[in-house]
């Protein structure tokens, strides 16, 4: 939340974020809808965000995009066998982080 602050581009609405801590409430608050963008953890403990992210993509039909924080840049490919739509790893370049959530948000040009 630190790295992309309220506003990551003027031609987009100020961020809100709603923040969990455990797998299951997750998938509650993305069942229940109304989130854009989901960004999770994929270090977490014990249910890890790319776990999550490959359950939301089976589970969830027209769900939102979704960004895993990889520990490291070589795991970019667990966070492609989630399914996610892209992925970071850490420690977080908030410039990167930026850039991603604008391409997952910002509607395409036609």
């Amino acid at each position: 939340m630190l790295a992309l602050g309220r506003r990551v581009h003027p031609d987009l609405p100020e961020l809100s974020y709603v923040e969990v801590a455990t797998g299951p409430v997750v998938i509650q608050q993305m069942d229940a809808g109304g989130i854009d963008l989901a960004i999770l953890d994929g270090e977490a403990t014990p249910e890890g965000g790319m776990g999550i992210a490959k359950q939301l993509k089976d589970e969830i039909d027209q769900g939102p995009p979704i960004v895993v924080l990889t520990g490291r840049r070589d795991d970019a490919w667990l966070a492609s066998w989630s399914r996610a739509e892209a992925s970071v790893p850490q420690p977080i370049d908030p410039i990167r982080l930026s850039r991603t959530v604008l391409e997952l948000l910002r509607p395409p040009v036609h």
